[in-house]
């Protein structure tokens, strides 16, 4: 049984705000629910990501653990979009080690992570093209990343993900 509280603060969150977490990007704050099982009640963030068309369900004692924040700060965007143009350090490491680490580095959930993961997999149009795990792993940082920076300047994400790729090729 659940009941739900809507326009409610907990922990610094409140409905209707969007949020990061990590593993899968953002999403927005629907509704806190309380739910009560086996003697025990349980109050959960309801988070729904409309991309993905997910509904996710977070008890508000795991989110420390999960690493779920509000939206980054203005300054903390503008050190991504610094990020992006800088050069990328070309690892010589094997692909699977990389991309292991470019995958934690998304699953982070920082968006100046998320930002070197789009800067050292970026290629322009005159370089080779790449495999198509490195690709889906470039366009999956370049989503978030957007997905964050439209959600915190209300605007769309294509004109977020056009200024993203803009920056990378004054880099």
């Amino acid at each position: 049984m659940s009941t739900k509280k809507s326009a409610q603060a907990r922990r610094g969150f409140k409905t209707g705000e969007h949020i990061v977490y990590p593993s899968h990007g953002v999403g927005r704050i629907t509704a806190i629910e309380e739910q009560e099982g086996a003697g025990f009640k349980l109050e959960l963030f309801v988070i729904s990501f409309e991309k993905d068309k997910m509904t996710l369900r977070v008890p508000l004692s795991k989110i420390a653990t999960v690493g779920m924040r509000k939206l980054s700060e203005t300054n903390i965007v503008e050190t991504s979009l610094e990020t992006l143009q800088g050069r990328a350090r070309i690892k010589r490491t094997m692909w699977s080690r990389r991309a292991q680490e470019y995958e934690a580095q998304l699953n982070s959930g920082d968006l100046v992570s998320i930002a070197e993961v789009v800067r050292a997999l970026y290629r322009a149009d005159a370089q080779p093209e790449q495999a198509d795990s490195e690709r889906q792993r470039y366009e999956a940082a370049l989503d978030r990343s957007a997905r964050e920076r439209s959600a915190g300047q209300n605007r769309p994400e294509t004109d977020a993900g056009k200024r993203i790729e803009q920056n990378r090729l004054n880099g």
